[in-house]
């Protein structure tokens, strides 16, 4: 993947993006979730690099895109827009682990006709009536209760929480690495108000699948995909062994998920995979 950035007048915004770039080919935008960064879809960048032009970033305030001035949903929405554009993509598959489902809504909110796709992975939906009063109050208190917290005690509670394999604690270890308490604590109530704010009924024009490990533990994210699959129809897949960071714990089984939906929404692209299979094996 190469590195390329793009300048805002909040801070640069770093991404990736596929080093053989072919305007043939489907794009995935990988979003990934709050405090963590594109590191977490290196399982999924390897898996589908043949087949799909390739987009990921360290989401505004996050990894490398920082120092930052504030993080803010509209925004997003616009820097994913400019990089689209950048590279001549009309159409995008989006695929948002946690927060990063949200930026691929709140995107689709602003930009229905862009999105050729949308995989949710173990994300929530927007949507008014999902959410209690209770929910959307203890959400506002985020940061503050966040502060209660020792802060090293707290980065490995969260990385044992969305983990179930030493793989995905080490990487959620890592991806916590650059942030001091304050600077944490304070994204996490910025990303979880702008959610709220940024929050409507929402219907989504494209195809969707929600993939959701079997051992998720954060939060309601368990019941508000049963919810959103209940409510919409949207087909929803269970990753047995998986908590929060379902493709980092079982890369190969949400990839596997992933492909199958792709093949489904556009059967041409799966004949033209097994073709080249044959060919190789002849």
């Amino acid at each position: 993947m190469e590195e390329q950035i793009l300048y805002t007048n909040k801070g640069p915004v770093c991404y990736w993006r596929s080093e053989s770039w072919d305007t043939g080919k489907d794009t995935i935008f990988f979003l990934h979730g709050l405090t963590a960064d594109h590191s977490m879809f290196d399982g999924q960048i390897e898996a589908f690099s043949g087949d799909y032009n390739l987009l990921t970033w360290d989401t505004p305030a996050h990894g490398r895109s920082r120092p930052f001035a504030a993080f803010d949903y509209g925004d997003t929405s616009e820097y994913i827009r400019s990089i689209l554009d950048r590279h001549s993509v009309d159409r995008v598959i989006l695929a948002g682990q946690s927060m990063g489902g949200f930026l691929a809504q709140s995107f689709i909110k602003r930009y229905p006709d862009r999105a050729k796709s949308f995989i949710a992975i173990d994300s929530t939906p927007y949507g008014s009536g999902y959410y209690s009063g209770f929910d959307i109050w203890i959400l506002r208190q985020v940061e503050w209760m966040a502060h209660l917290y020792p802060f090293r005690i707290m980065k490995k509670a969260m990385s044992k929480q969305v983990s179930t394999t030493q793989r995905s604690y080490e990487n959620m270890m890592q991806m916590l690495s650059p942030y001091n308490k304050s600077e944490l604590c304070h994204l996490m109530g910025l990303a979880y108000a702008g959610f709220l704010d940024d929050n409507c009924d929402l219907e989504i024009p494209c195809p969707v699948l929600l993939i959701l490990g079997e051992k998720d533990r954060t939060g309601k994210v368990v019941q508000y995909n049963k919810a959103w699959a209940q409510q919409t129809g949207y087909p929803l897949k269970i990753i047995k062994g998986a908590a929060h960071n379902a493709n980092v714990d079982k890369p190969e089984e949400v990839n596997d998920c992933i492909r199958s939906f792709l093949s489904e929404c556009d059967p041409g692209k799966q004949h033209d995979v097994e073709t080249e299979k044959n060919e190789v094996t002849q």
